[in-house]
């Protein structure tokens, strides 16, 4: 098999956790006699001062030639003043936009090993295992008319969904629920908004296609308090594109850290995949970064773009297993150094790498 991946690594941390991904999945595809043809372009902030635009052409010809495409982070503070299609996130969602990813799978499930990390206690995190699934070409992101302006002092977007765009977000859920724990919730807020009402018609309507999994709805607000009060309760959220922005990243805490989270963008012509941590400017280059999001995104790359699934699995135990042997980034320490080995982003990267490469003979084929 061989697989044409562009990393694109963007701003910030993105290089430094991007490498160590590519790293570790090219020990576990080689070592299946696989192949990851690699090719590298600009997006984001390093491309506006490169090339004067947040997504060369380049660039966006090259993704559309690869099998996935990988990304590390976009933005930094100096760019906050140019307009919103300007900027560094501009060329993220013009890249989604062009890929037609309209799925965004965002997991967010429980090391027990972190939970002293989590602000939430140990016996309420321990176990939990949530599969978002977030809307990424709708709603408010895209949805026109938008526009900021600044004579008048006003501002304005719309939200907006069609019914084939919640069907066809709803199945994927639904079917990634029957390769789980047969449980889907839509989140919502019909109670207010006409979109919502669309949403929860249009999910409860394809429902009915899955008659194994059981569907229930929750509206935004309730859905951000349960999450922390007993995220052990859910199994597949699906959900519209701010939303799904905002719970998944409110689910950091189950992991401890969002530098634990990964995602893959699917559905469209090509895969897009993407650790959920920003660009996080003010640890750049000084190696703090946790890499482990962006290598468990690599597992993802593994999973759904190349139909690896042992070798996605060899990954993530192997992270499972480096931090169980007490192995932590910066962010995962935060005061909490009795017992375990505080390493840079690099140390960690070379920690998962050598954890894989022993769990090989067992885990790939």
């Amino acid at each position: 098999m061989k697989l044409k991946l562009l990393v694109v690594a963007g701003d910030g941390i993105g290089p430094e956790v991007t490498n160590e991904a590519v790293s570790v999945m090219q020990i576990v595809a080689a070592s299946g006699g696989h192949e990851l043809l690699i090719g590298e372009k600009r997006i984001g902030g390093v491309a506006i001062d490169a090339d004067g635009t947040p997504l060369p052409e380049d660039t966006l010809n090259a993704a559309l030639a690869s099998d996935a495409v990988f990304l590390g982070a976009v933005g930094g503070n100096q760019y906050n003043a140019l307009s919103p299609d300007k900027r560094p996130e501009a060329g993220l969602l013009q890249l989604r936009a062009a890929l037609g990813g309209f799925a965004n799978l965002r997991p967010a499930f429980a090391f027990e090993e972190l939970t002293v990390n989590s602000p939430l206690r140990p016996e309420i995190v321990n176990g939990a295992d949530i599969l978002f699934v977030r809307e990424l070409l709708g709603g408010l992101y895209f949805g026109k008319p938008r526009e900021w302006n600044r004579i008048t002092g006003e501002a304005w977007n719309t939200m907006r969904y069609t019914n084939e765009e919640v069907v066809r977000v709803a199945r994927i859920a639904f079917q990634l629920a029957q390769k789980r724990r047969k449980k889907v919730t839509s989140v919502d807020k019909a109670n207010v908004l006409e979109v919502s009402q669309l949403w929860r018609a249009t999910v409860t309507e394809v429902a009915t296609e899955f008659p194994d999994v059981t569907l229930e709805h929750q509206y935004v607000d309730a859905m951000a308090m349960h999450i922390m009060n007993n995220p052990r309760n859910y199994d597949v959220v699906v959900t519209e594109n701010l939303f799904g922005d905002i719970l998944s990243d409110e689910a950091a805490v189950i992991t401890g850290s969002l530098g634990m989270l990964p995602s893959a963008t699917i559905g469209g012509k090509i895969n897009l995949y993407e650790p959920v941590h920003g660009s996080a400017p003010d640890i750049a280059g000084k190696g703090l970064a946790n890499p482990l999001g962006a290598i468990l995104t690599g597992a993802l790359v593994l999973r759904h773009s190349a139909g690896l699934e042992a070798e996605a699995v060899a990954i993530e135990n192997a992270v499972r297993k480096v931090l169980e042997a007490g192995y932590r980034t910066p962010d995962l320490a935060r005061g909490n150094t009795a017992g375990v080995t505080v390493l840079s982003t690099t140390e960690m990267g070379k920690q998962v790498r050598e954890t894989v490469t022993a769990l090989l003979p067992v885990q790939a084929v």
